[in-house]
């Protein structure tokens, strides 16, 4: 379809394909590295043709042997997804399109995409976009991580990874990350930018085999044309900050 094949690539600087990764020197062997299955889908409002019709695209994953992921995956998509338009009491994202789609003003499109972007240890890395686009000049990106534990089954949170009572270190370390992205952007000598996009903190945090990576929204810490911003850290800057089955071995 014209339409969607032309909002899709408007949309790659937020929706951009990467592929898993095999296991590297420092992890530990998992007992297999997972390949998931495709989940792609697509609804637009019921009786409605051309240009200008409303939708609700989704590429998802499915793990094999996971389904506590898979849940996870579908209820993280849904948050991103009812952050931009509220339909109260929707349990899936097929439910979220049945009940907003009939609704839906021209133009409406929404895009929702996880992906798989890391493998290593116990440790399986997603990253959830969203891109909703009402019709304006430009639309509104989502970000988020799932850091998915296999051996535990669960998402693991950032106070899961932290030694006790080393939550500042982690973050002075950030704040140490933004003043390195600042000079990458020729900003560190820009006293009304910094004070203007100060430091915050994000809960999105991902887990990656080499470093920690802390991407923001957009907004978050800097304006619209600059995307989401990326800090990194490297564990070799966290070997006293994290417990130490979260650190790569030597």
């Amino acid at each position: 379809m014209q339409r969607t094949t032309l909002l899709a690539l408007g949309c790659l600087p937020w929706l951009t394909a990467c592929q898993w990764l095999p296991n590297m020197p420092g992890w530990p062997a998992t007992e297999s590295q997972l390949q998931p299955r495709s989940i792609n889908w697509e609804r637009q409002a019921a009786g409605c043709q051309g240009e200008l019709c409303s939708l609700l695209h989704v590429e998802s994953l499915s793990f094999p042997g996971e389904p506590e992921l898979d849940a996870l995956i579908e209820a993280r998509l849904l948050e991103l997804a009812l952050s931009e338009e509220a339909t109260p009491g929707a349990r899936s994202l097929l439910e979220h399109a049945g009940r907003l789609l009939p609704n839906a003003p021209e133009r409406w499109q929404s895009w929702l995409q996880a992906k798989l972007i890391d493998q290593h240890g116990d440790v399986l890395v997603v990253e959830l976009s969203s891109y909703l686009f009402t019709g304006g000049a430009h639309g509104i990106p989502g970000r988020g991580f799932i850091n998915y534990s296999r051996s535990r089954k669960q998402a693991l949170r950032l106070t899961d990874i932290i030694l006790p009572g080393r939550e500042d270190a982690f973050w002075n370390l950030a704040r140490a990350a933004r003043r390195a992205w600042l000079q990458s952007e020729g900003l560190d000598q820009d006293r009304d930018f910094q004070a203007s996009w100060p430091f915050v903190m994000t809960d999105n945090v991902a887990l990656l085999r080499d470093r920690i990576q802390l991407k923001y929204d957009v907004y978050a810490m800097a304006p619209y044309s600059m995307g989401h911003p990326v800090l990194d850290i490297p564990y070799g800057h966290l070997q006293e900050v994290l417990r130490p089955e979260f650190l790569p071995k030597p």
